[in-house]
């Protein structure tokens, strides 16, 4: 359908068709029940859940339930993400959203038409599995239908859209809490029913990832995929030499790299440490203290003795800020590079974060309260710059072809995991041990900075295959970093990775001879 509008109208078409939806319906979900779980027609329908007009053990019951109930989003989507291990080289990139929109159809026709609390937990769990595969499959298809150069703005954009989803939830719900009766949620909830049509209608409309086609053995449909996506001939050299690449890249990792290689330090081509990387990205990015913000902004508002309207319309207004914010990792990302924005991002976030366990140490203190409110928009100015999408995208940078959709979907479990305790843990830790949460915040944040700057390679404007050689070729770990800097950027790096191929050969066999 859009092979006619050029490389820059299909990646446009592309992202603003499934890209933007599916990760606005990340966002919209995780953040959409927090504000509806206090309505009062909620509970009415739900009394298991009722924290507004309960006190004592029933409140901290029902508090627990509540809790549970809003976490199986997480569950699920850590079930989704696994499933990717499986579905993503068997399926494809569009199989695998296709079906991820139809469950997310399944989950919000139960949970919208729910009078239920075993019918709404079902439905959440199975909307929750379909953000999990939106997560994993979406990025890595972006990843590998981009260009080098403009790679990290694709991607980066997928925090953007999420930061969206959770605005947009916060002020529609806000809107909506003077209605009467259940539309006061059931049409928030039906609402992100757009989003999901729209991925099922127009995902067949794009060509297959043509790095995947290559792993299917469809080399032909392969290049005519990577000539659409770069606007080339198919008879382009361009396109044959980067073909050329890919197919060397993937025999080198064929017959040794295996699902069970990557939890094994002795694989070869340094599989683990690669896998180490997404893990650790992904863990940072949940743990850095995004999650709390973005979640229990309202709440943490309100704890400041604000007033509830007041809270809520602040959090509305912070997570905009957030998403505005949002923009500046898409003109720095592929300017400054992955490593940059790692460290600025998390650097700010740990000031801002040791600055509100000092502000939230003081009791009832009006001024110490707005400096706290200061803070938390100054965390969201930061947070965003390396954390609401590089993440996902250095995940696809690092893996190897062949292993590309396992280790985003294990990393990207790993994400939801984390996702899932911060969720769990923080109305707990906030009433236990207040202003000390923060500190935690503060350490692991400040640990980021140091592991980006030793271990971290350089992505930025990398060709993905010649990068999976940085990994196989460095003498060892510790010169990997500086191995990705000397690395050519641009994507007509293939040849220079076929003779690189050629000549270990040629030594093996001369050694060999003698």
């Amino acid at each position: 359908m859009f092979e006619k509008c050029g490389a820059r109208g299909l990646q446009m078409a592309q992202t603003g068709l499934i890209v933007a939806p599916s990760f606005i319906l990340f966002g919209y979900n995780q953040a959409g029940l927090g504000p509806l779980a206090n309505l009062q027609s909620w509970v009415s329908i739900f009394p298991d859940l009722d924290t507004i007009n309960t006190s004592g053990e029933l409140e901290s019951r029902n508090s627990t339930y509540k809790g549970t109930v809003i976490a199986s989003f997480q569950v699920g989507a850590l079930i989704g993400a696994l499933t990717c291990t499986y579905l993503g080289d068997r399926l494809g990139r569009r199989w695998t959203i296709f079906i991820a929109a139809s469950l997310s159809v399944i989950g919000q026709v139960l949970q919208t038409a729910t009078y239920s609390l075993v019918q709404f937990v079902i439905g959440r769990i199975i909307l929750g599995m379909s953000i999990g595969q939106f997560n994993v499959t979406v990025p890595v298809w972006q990843s590998e239908c981009s260009p080098a150069s403009k790679r990290g703005k694709h991607v980066v954009l997928d925090g953007s859209f999420i930061t969206f989803g959770y605005t947009l939830c916060n002020w529609i719900d806000f809107g909506l809490s003077k209605a009467n009766g259940n539309i006061q949620w059931r049409v928030p909830l039906a609402i992100s029913f757009l989003w999901s049509l729209m991925i099922i209608f127009f995902v067949f409309a794009f060509p297959e990832s043509p790095r995947w086609l290559i792993i299917a053995n469809r080399v032909e449909e392969a290049k005519t995929s990577l000539a659409q996506y770069r606007g080339l001939p198919v008879e382009d050299e361009a396109i044959r030499t980067e073909i050329a690449g890919i197919e060397a890249s993937l025999e080198l990792t064929r017959g040794s790299a295996s699902l069970k290689d990557i939890f094994s330090r002795k694989s070869e081509g340094r599989l683990w440490y690669q896998f180490c990387l997404c893990i650790a990205v992904q863990f940072f990015q949940q743990m850095c203290g995004g999650n709390l913000i973005s979640v229990y902004a309202s709440s943490l508002f309100e704890g400041l003795n604000l007033g509830k309207d007041l809270g809520t319309v602040l959090s509305a207004c912070a997570l905009t800020w957030k998403f505005l914010c949002s923009f500046v990792a898409f003109f720095t990302i592929d300017s400054l590079g992955r490593r940059a924005v790692f460290i600025c991002s998390s650097v700010g976030m740990c000031l801002c974060m040791a600055a509100m366990a000092i502000t939230n140490s003081f009791e009832n203190s009006s001024k110490a309260n707005i400096a706290s409110v200061i803070f938390i928009f100054l965390f969201n100015s930061f947070y965003p710059i390396g954390f609401s999408g590089a993440n996902f995208l250095y995940c696809t940078e690092v893996a190897p072809i062949q292993l590309r959709a396992a280790m985003s979907s294990i990393s990207t479990a790993n994400h939801w995991l984390w996702n899932f305790i911060v969720v769990m843990i923080t109305p707990v830790a906030l009433t236990t041990i207040g202003y000390q949460y923060y500190i935690m915040y503060t350490v692991i944040s400040a640990c980021i900075p140091i592991s980006v700057y030793f271990f971290f390679p350089e992505t930025m404007n990398r060709n993905l295959e010649a990068l999976n050689h940085v990994f196989q070729d460095a003498p060892s770990a510790w010169q990997i970093v500086s191995m990705a800097k000397r690395l050519p950027e641009g994507e007509n790096v293939e040849m220079a990775i076929l003779e690189s191929d050629a000549k270990k050969e040629g030594t093996v066999e001369q050694k060999e001879h003698a």
